[in-house]
């Protein structure tokens, strides 16, 4: 159990890693192939993209669901284009994942 449990500490330090913020302009055209998710306020971004780099279908399922993670609407994508938003990123392939 341990093993595990380092083996998700490391992928979750990783993760922070790899995470920044970044306009939402330089998104825009994975936005347009569908590949942006939102996370919503409150979750934790590494946490969710170690849930979907592991394959946690389950959890993922549980998340979406409940509308916490989500494709980015087009009205969503049109008021971050608006005010210029920044925003929390992190790539699990094929996804972005981005939260305010």
């Amino acid at each position: 159990m341990e093993r595990i449990e380092g083996h998700e500490e490391l992928e979750r330090i990783r993760l922070n890693q790899e995470t920044a913020r970044i306009p939402w302009l330089e998104l825009q055209r994975f936005f347009a192939q569908g590949r942006v998710i939102r996370v919503q306020d409150g979750l934790d971004l590494i946490e969710i993209a170690r849930l979907i780099a592991c394959d946690d279908a389950p959890s993922i399922a549980r998340e979406v669901s409940h509308g916490t993670v989500a494709p980015v609407s087009d009205e969503q994508a049109r008021r971050w284009f608006e005010t210029q938003a920044s925003l929390w990123a992190v790539v699990i392939k094929p996804w972005i994942l981005v939260q305010e």
